[in-house]
């Protein structure tokens, strides 16, 4: 089938289907590609640039070398290095806002993908009911078919959950993916937390 025989078949589902799919593509090749900008730079060579600059004594360097480099834990160093002097406290807690803020854009547009994985199958079953109950009522009104006529709308019908299984599967996938990514990223944030405490204790020692 064509895509323009596939939406006739399907009846108005099918557009919905249809709108989902490109939105979860959308999404998922734009979080995608946000992941990967951001993963350019290893948690450790960065930290061990942030240690050697800070055992000079050169927290502008320090400062410097967050500003060049685009990943969510270094501008949670950023937000602690700003405050270099402050509290331990006042300084943890900045850091920590940071990694909820940065923790949030992450996240950003993942639940609709998840959502989308959750009930594109649903969508597709409603839209398989429906063109059951045309078929039959189809039946029921001129009168007169047989088995084939029957098996003919039901397969149709199908298309619906079929396109709603095709919809649902990358989404399912690729949000199982994002929490994973997700996840990774907070853990280096919080590493980098834990480390840079760690360092500016030593220097303040």
């Amino acid at each position: 089938m064509t895509l323009w025989q596939l939406l006739k078949v399907g009846g108005f589902t099918m557009y919905i289907l249809l709108a989902c799919s490109v939105l979860s593509l959308t999404i998922i090749f734009e979080r995608i590609m946000y992941y990967k900008k951001r993963s350019k730079v290893k948690r450790a060579d960065f930290m061990a640039h942030i240690r050697e600059a800070l055992g000079k004594g050169n927290a502008k360097r320090a400062l410097e070398i967050c500003n060049n480099t685009d990943t969510p834990f270094s501008r949670v160093v950023h937000a602690g290095l700003n405050l270099y002097g402050h509290s331990e406290v006042v300084i943890s807690n900045t850091m920590e806002r940071e990694v909820t803020i940065e923790t949030t854009k992450l996240e950003r547009y993942t639940s609709i993908v998840g959502t989308i994985g959750s009930t594109a199958v649903y969508i597709g079953l409603f839209g398989t009911v429906l063109g059951i109950i045309r078929a039959f009522r189809d039946i029921s009104t001129s009168g007169s078919g047989g088995i084939n006529v029957v098996i003919n709308g039901i397969s149709e019908a199908l298309v619906c959950t079929a396109v709603g299984l095709c919809v649902a599967v990358p989404a399912v996938i690729a949000y199982n993916y994002f929490v994973k990514r997700v996840d990774s990223f907070i853990t280096d944030m919080e590493l980098s937390v834990s480390e840079l405490m760690d360092l500016l204790n030593i220097k303040q020692k």
